[in-house]
């Protein structure tokens, strides 16, 4: 098996095959594997990121579908076929799948928003799915949510951050996609006095491709262990990562193209976060700042490294949507 076919399906979803209504039955392609990262780990009563298997499987092509059915209590397999509009956030409750089918499969206009203060957003799979033009995030992880995978997706212009983690939400993994066309990425932590995420936000990137993005590639405050991976970052402006607030982040594998700043500790007026690095790759990059110590994401979960050297033609081979692919041995 190539080193591509590996890593995506480490990347897969634990999908059933499912039937779509009206159309034609359909399945996921990568039905046979599971999450990885933190989203895999059992923990807070959750055995791993299975969203909605088992659950009724449904294809939604309106606005108000995907927003009737990722807002119902039950679990749901939901497939998302073609562009859909919605105009805000659609708030995301426990055990759902959402997954794009094919290449064409967007959300434009709004976002997701996994959970609300009364109803959770625990054990949730987003993937295969482009989002476009939020008027706020395009997916905002929040409210405590837990055992979340972020998989394959495509973001871009949005309004506020393309992909945030914050209040108290934790074992997360953001898996194989592809950032561009905005300034701000990936926020980790709410803000430096919300506190309430010291001993939260245990989130995995891997496999990202932060293309051209400015900043928050993440930028973290507060979570610890934060395991940053096998990611490509090319051309980035303000900086790559950020660890703030007494973080513990591990940047890991990772290869750095053209970042003046690739590793931060402290940023603007947050104070120092811990940070390690360790075998990654700087290219007409800076110099990586370092701090302390964090705690080793082995404790949690096994995990094996592409070689950094290897990582941009295994990103932009592998990240995005219409990527993902069936165990073919």
């Amino acid at each position: 098996m190539s080193p591509i076919n590996r890593r995506r399906l480490l990347a897969g979803a634990a999908l059933t095959a499912f039937a779509t209504a009206p159309r034609a039955a359909w399945a996921d392609p990568a039905a046979d594997a599971v999450a990885d990262g933190f989203a895999g780990v059992t923990a807070l009563g959750q055995n791993g990121t299975t969203g909605g298997a088992g659950g009724q499987a449904v294809t939604v092509t309106t606005a108000a579908a995907l927003r009737d059915y990722v807002g119902r209590k039950e679990p749901y397999v939901i497939s998302v076929s073609g562009r859909i509009e919605v105009g805000d956030m659609l708030t995301v409750v426990a055990n759902k799948t959402i997954f794009g089918i094919g290449s064409t499969a967007e959300i434009t206009g709004g976002g997701l928003q996994l959970g609300s203060t009364t109803r959770p957003g625990n054990n949730v799979i987003i993937r295969n799915l482009r989002f476009t033009g939020a008027s706020d995030d395009s997916v905002s992880v929040t409210n405590s949510a837990h055992h979340v995978w972020i998989d394959h997706c495509d973001l871009s212009r949005g309004f506020d951050g393309l992909l945030d983690v914050k209040r108290q939400s934790d074992y997360v993994t953001v898996s194989w996609n592809h950032f561009h066309g905005h300034s701000k990425a990936a926020l980790l932590g709410h803000s430096d006095t919300y506190t309430a995420d010291r001993g939260k936000l245990r989130v995995t990137y891997h496999h990202n491709f932060f293309d051209r993005t400015d900043q928050r590639h993440p930028r973290v405050r507060f979570g610890e262990p934060v395991h940053v991976y096998n990611n490509y970052y090319r051309g980035n402006s303000l900086y790559g990562v950020a660890s703030t607030e007494d973080a513990g982040v591990l940047v890991e594998a990772n290869y750095f193209e053209n970042v003046a700043h690739p590793v931060l500790s402290g940023y603007d007026k947050s104070g120092p976060g811990r940070v390690m690095e360790r075998g990654n790759v700087y290219v007409g990059s800076g110099t990586p700042q370092t701090l302390g110590t964090v705690v080793e994401p082995r404790t949690y979960y096994a995990y094996s490294l592409d070689n950094a050297a290897d990582v941009p033609a295994l990103v932009t081979a592998g990240a995005g949507v219409g990527r993902v692919q069936r165990r073919t041995s």
